[in-house]
């Protein structure tokens, strides 16, 4: 046997026993087996299913964008109203107008050119500046702004819930934009529908707010809230987690505090109650203004209030310095562990709609996986008995190579850690048909070369050299198809689009690689002076 010959039969032995070890755990019962190979091949682990096959979630949310910018706005307004109180800049008002505009009203001769000193000092974001009156100033939110932050609060919506997704353990989980302010979201295999929904789907806005101790709350629940001030409820729950009342509190609109300030959340026992409860850690300027806020309102009531309603409103009695806080409400302990990563991940910059929600049972995922097992069986088996009627011993090789062929994509599929969907077992269907369709192209140039009197070893090596543009060329052709599916598709596509790809790479091998050993082998151990194709 010659040299090359040999050599080409060990690399594709080595693939081939590579490919199986990488299978093993899918075909078996074993979840996973120890690392035999080099360090850079990962663990052969059991391939992972797509929402299709294995079952899960798919979520489409659409981002309240506009609320971004109303949120933006609300942040600036806070923060103008504390510098000018700071600097003593004699202020009559400061509030938002509609979704991007501030007014600001003055009192005082000195007080236009010091409050634009303390204006150009706070904002980085662009503002048209327009003097209403000569005491009176309106800051309006450039368009080109506010597209910006309308187009940050997707990016930063769509990290936040890959954030609060990989805390939640959701393996292989999809989360990708769709247009331009959707985001598409496939959980796979999750069991708890419901927790995933509240999970992802929160928006986390936290904030510490003074109740107003000095509101009638009659008077208030009549609709006669003073000026500032607006009702939040906190939600009483009973043995079952449903909500059998609701309690009123007048509190003030303005947030001394709020949780991007968090740098940790976590789910403990409380030593008072016994309880679970969620305890909070703030970063420095956190801490400095938490312990500013406590020692100004010793005596008063603070309300921790997440997304709008009201989870504690315990009763300041001294300063809190440290930057430590705590979220109390009668949590059972998932509850806790949700909320402490919705804190940990971050709070979304805008509230984010669900606007479709699909699960997929597990057993149709099964029957899909059944299904379409049995076509692709049914289909290699029409192709082998095919190949070897019209193309005999040589069609016998043939359909080998389109078994090493499937044996090696379903084991590159695991080696990358690739998800299996249903369209990723249409794209293994079609790639047995292009393998097959190769061989043909190989056999018929053989064929040709025979009749026209070559030898065997001649006509093989002639066959295989005159085809290999042509098969180069539609498969090179498929692969730009492939990547465009991958770069522009959504996860289905992708999917179908990964499969169609390597088992492209994977049949320009075993079609003339491997095909080929085969043909060299026979010809050069027992001579052939007729070949059976």
């Amino acid at each position: 046997m010659k040299k090359g010959i040999r050599w080409r039969i060990i690399l594709l032995l080595a693939t081939t026993a590579i490919a199986v070890y990488y299978l093993l755990p899918t075909i078996s019962r074993i979840s996973s087996l120890p690392p035999l190979l080099p360090a850079f091949l990962p663990r052969a682990e059991r391939l992972n299913l797509g929402l299709d096959l294995r079952g899960g979630m798919h979520l489409v949310l659409e981002v309240q964008t506009e609320k971004a910018v109303e949120n933006t706005m609300e942040r600036l307004t806070a923060e103008l109203r504390r510098a000018a109180e700071k600097e003593q800049i004699p202020v009559g008002e400061i509030q938002r107008e509609g979704q991007d505009r501030i007014r600001v009203r003055l009192a005082g001769a000195d007080a236009q050119e010091k409050f634009s000193k303390v204006l150009s000092d706070s904002s980085t974001l662009r503002l048209k500046r327009e003097e209403v009156r000569p005491d009176e100033i309106l800051l309006k939110l450039d368009e080109r702004e506010a597209n910006r932050i309308q187009e940050m609060a997707v990016r930063q919506s769509l990290e936040t819930i890959r954030n609060r997704v990989d805390q939640f353990g959701v393996t292989e989980p999809y989360i990708a934009p769709e247009g331009e302010r959707r985001i598409v979201i496939q959980l796979p295999g999750i069991k708890e529908p419901e927790r995933a929904i509240n999970l992802v789907g929160k928006t986390a806005q936290l904030e510490f707010r003074l109740l107003d101790d000095q509101a009638n709350l009659e008077e208030a629940l009549k609709g006669n809230v003073p000026e500032g001030d607006e009702i939040l409820y906190q939600h009483v729950k009973g043995e079952e987690r449903t909500i059998i009342r609701r309690v009123p509190y007048v509190v003030q609109k303005k947030a001394l505090l709020t949780g991007d300030l968090i740098t940790s959340a976590r789910a403990a026992i409380s030593p008072d109650t016994g309880e679970f409860e969620v305890n909070l850690e703030l970063d420095r300027e956190g801490a400095r203004i938490f312990g500013e806020v406590t020692a100004q309102h010793v005596g008063k009531h603070l309300a921790i209030v997440l997304d709008g309603v009201v989870q504690s409103a315990p009763r300041i009695n001294e300063p809190i310095p440290g930057g430590r806080a705590r979220i109390t409400g009668r949590f059972t302990e998932q509850e806790a562990t949700d909320l402490a990563i919705v804190l940990r991940a971050g709070a979304l910059p805008a509230p984010a709609k669900i606007i479709q929600n699909l699960t997929v049972g597990p057993s149709l995922g099964q029957d899909s996986i059944r299904n379409g097992i049995r076509a692709s069986i049914l289909g290699g088996i029409l192709v082998i008995l095919i190949m070897v009627v019209y193309y005999k011993a040589s069609g016998l090789i043939a359909d080998g190579a389109l078994l090493l062929n499937l044996i090696m994509m379903v084991g590159a599929l695991a080696i990358l850690r690739a998800t299996l969907t249903l369209p990723g077992i249409a794209g293994i269907a079609l790639t047995i048909g292009m393998a097959v369709d190769s061989n043909v192209l190989i056999f018929e140039r053989i064929r040709e070369e025979l009749r026209l009197g070559k030898t065997v070893r001649s006509g093989i090596d002639a066959g295989y050299q005159r085809a290999w543009v042509t098969i180069v060329d539609s498969h090179v052709t498929t692969l730009i198809t492939a990547l465009a599916l991958f770069l522009f598709g959504t996860g289905p596509i992708r999917g179908f689009a990964v499969t169609l790809s390597i088992g492209v790479i994977l049949n320009l091998y075993t079609a003339t690689v491997g095909t080929k050993v085969v043909f060299n082998w026979l010809t050069s151990r027992w001579q052939l002076k007729q070949l059976s194709i």
